[in-house]
C-alpha cells in the first residue's frame, strides 16, 4: 500500500470515529450550551491537541503496552471515569439562564478561561479510553511497521487538525443565529442531557472493567 492510499484510509476511518457521538461531543455541546462559541472553539483546540498524546505513545510504543497491561489499562479507565463524573456534575447542575431587558439569555456561570477551556477539551479526549484503543489499532493494524516515523507523524498532525477543525466547525454551527437563540435559552436542557450522557459513559468504564474482571 502506497502512503497515499494509506493516509486515504486513515482519513476516512479517523472521520467517521470524530464525527461519532461521544465524550468530545458532549463537551462541545456543552461548552457551547453554556458559555457560547469562543469558549468551544477553545474547547476544540484543546480536543485537537489531544489527539497528538495519543499519536505520541502510539509512536513510541507505549499505546499498545497501556492497551495489553491491565492494570495500567484500569487506572485510565478510573480516571477518565472520574474525570467524565466531575463534568457530568457541573452539567446536571445547570440552571435556567437569566433573561436581560434586551431578552437575551444569560448564563448564570462565569465563563471559564482560554486556558480553562482548552485543558477541558484536552484532557477529555487525552482521557478517551476508546480515543486510546482507536489509536492503538489503527498505529498497529492500518499503518504498516514500515512507514517512517516522520510519515506516520504527519498522519499524526493531519488528525490533531482535522479534529480541532470538526469541532470547530460544530462550535460555529451551534451558536449560528437561530441555532444560538435557541440554546441560549433552552439550552441548559442540552448541558443537562449532555452531563447524563457522560456519566453514563463513565458508569460504562467502570462496568465494562467490573465485567472483564468478574469473566476472569
Amino acid at each position: 500500500m502506497s502512503y497515499l492510499d494509506e493516509f486515504l484510509v486513515i482519513a476516512v476511518v479517523h472521520f467517521l470515529a470524530v464525527a461519532s457521538p461521544g465524550p468530545d461531543f458532549a463537551i462541545i455541546l456543552k461548552q457551547s450550551v453554556r458559555y457560547g462559541r469562543k469558549t468551544a472553539l477553545m474547547t476544540s483546540l484543546g480536543i485537537g491537541t489531544g489527539i497528538l498524546v495519543h499519536v505520541a505513545y502510539s509512536l513510541v510504543g507505549i499505546g499498545l503496552l497501556i492497551a495489553s497491561d491491565e492494570r495500567l489499562f484500569t487506572l485510565l479507565k478510573y480516571i477518565a471515569a472520574s474525570y467524565f463524573c466531575y463534568i457530568a456534575w457541573h452539567g446536571l447542575r445547570a440552571k435556567k439562564p437569566t433573561i436581560n431587558e434586551q431578552g437575551m439569555a444569560r448564563s448564570n456561570d462565569p465563563v471559564p478561561s482560554n486556558k480553562r477551556a482548552f485543558s477541558t477539551g484536552f484532557l477529555v479526549n487525552g482521557l478517551n479510553v476508546k480515543a486510546t484503543l482507536f489509536f492503538v489499532s489503527l498505529f498497529s493494524m492500518v499503518i504498516s511497521p514500515d512507514t517512517p516515523t516522520e510519515i506516520k507523524l504527519s498522519y499524526g498532525i493531519y488528525m490533531a487538525v482535522a479534529t480541532a477543525a470538526w469541532f470547530s466547525l460544530l462550535s460555529y454551527l451551534l451558536n449560528h443565529q437561530k441555532m444560538g437563540m435557541l440554546i441560549q435559552t433552552k439550552g441548559y436542557w442540552l448541558d443537562r442531557i449532555m452531563g447524563a450522557i457522560l456519566l453514563l459513559l463513565a458508569i460504562e468504564l467502570v462496568l465494562s472493567d467490573i465485567s472483564q474482571a468478574g469473566i476472569a
